[in-house]
């Protein structure tokens, strides 16, 4: 949309970061940028601080992903620092849906407060790699 547009340039212009994409979540009052690879340092400056002015100047909490061609690193990234221990892929009427495996530790940080890091998952996953879903699968059988 145009207002991303915007946005994105705005981001790239305070931090010096490309990025490729811009979600506008409402919902949880915040902006998710997905980073050109390798330049999630830049996006978030020494100590915080590229980060921290985009976030004052633009008024929003901003998280950002950086961005991978690789769908199982792409949504490892999309989950951090939550550590992913496998991901799935098969086929649904839908489409592909990703099926992950995070370390049991790490659960409630893989899904977030209200949902708001597996809808971020599921969102940029969507946009980036064509995946229609992404599901936190239940590993308590150790």
């Amino acid at each position: 949309t145009e207002d991303c547009i915007h946005l994105i340039s705005q981001f790239e212009r305070l931090t010096g970061a490309g990025s490729r994409d811009c979600v506008i979540d409402d919902r949880n009052n915040r902006l998710i940028f997905v980073v050109n690879p390798g330049e999630m340092g830049l996006a978030i400056g020494k100590k915080g601080a590229s980060i921290k002015k985009a976030m004052e100047v633009m008024g929003k909490k901003i998280e950002v992903v950086e961005y991978s061609p690789s769908p199982e690193q792409f949504l490892k990234n999309c989950f951090l620092p939550a550590q992913v221990i496998a991901i799935e892929f098969d086929e649904s009427d839908d489409g592909q849906v990703a099926h992950i495996e995070v370390k049991p530790d790490d659960r409630g940080i893989a899904i977030g407060k209200e949902g708001k890091n597996i809808f971020k998952a599921k969102k940029l996953a969507l946009r980036q790699h064509n995946i229609a879903d992404v599901m936190l699968v239940n590993n308590e059988a150790a």
